[in-house]
């Protein structure tokens, strides 16, 4: 399917955003959004498969909430942020953990082509009273191993987009990607990495479903 919202500028990511995904890597919570950066060549749309490239062995998954910005915003207030919130999209920021780990940043293993699945479609802003009382799931091969709540998150969607604004200007198309919950791969046991042949949904509450199937480059 194609891509359904138009390539952003900016990709913003928020790591360790959940209390529940802090827990189960015995990290402290953070006193602030930690940001990070995935670049846009990573994205696909629904239907579309993750291609595992031969630099990576340790492709893991992540469900997120995506917000798409709606208008030029710089120095917001939390109390007025959603006002630049055009609407939300589920996001999977797909992870090649090897990469993240052993460069000591993660721009390299996030960023990798495909490896930024979005939709099914923006759903408006208004559409969503509340984007801090939503279930979010990611499903791999029919088993669920994320299910937690966006009331989960350490930094509400309005926190992070004031902080995003207090530094870095946001522009119309903007995606900021708000965190994961618990239960990605690498931190199971055993580990549950992606592979070819599987299929990842993420799934999230008054948001809709996405599903990407995942093959090795150079597959058909």
């Amino acid at each position: 399917m194609a891509l359904p919202i138009e390539r952003p500028q900016k990709i913003v990511c928020v790591g360790l955003n959940y209390r529940d995904h802090a827990e189960e890597q015995g990290t402290e919570l953070p006193s602030a959004p930690l940001l990070f950066a995935k670049w846009p060549n990573a994205l696909i749309g629904p239907g579309e498969p993750i291609v595992i490239p031969p630099v990576t062995q340790k492709v893991d998954y992540e469900a997120e909430l995506g917000v798409v910005i709606g208008k030029r915003v710089r120095g917001v207030s939390a109390e007025n942020a959603l006002e630049a919130v055009r609407g939300y999209i589920c996001v999977n920021d797909v992870s090649a953990r090897d990469l993240q780990f052993s460069d000591g940043q993660w721009v390299r293993g996030k960023s990798l082509d495909t490896f930024c699945p979005v939709g099914p479609e923006v759903v408006p802003a208004d559409e969503v009273p509340d984007p801090q009382a939503l279930s979010i799931r990611a499903i791999v091969n029919g088993e669920v191993l994320q299910d937690s709540s966006t009331a989960n998150m350490i930094f509400s969607v309005a926190e992070i987009v004031a902080h995003v604004s207090a530094a870095i200007t946001s522009e119309p198309g903007d995606l900021i990607a708000t965190g994961t919950p618990a239960g990605v791969g690498v931190f199971r046991e055993p580990q549950v990495l992606l592979q070819p042949g599987d299929e990842v949904t993420i799934e999230i509450e008054q948001i809709g479903a996405l599903t990407n199937p995942v093959r090795a480059e150079g597959e058909e």
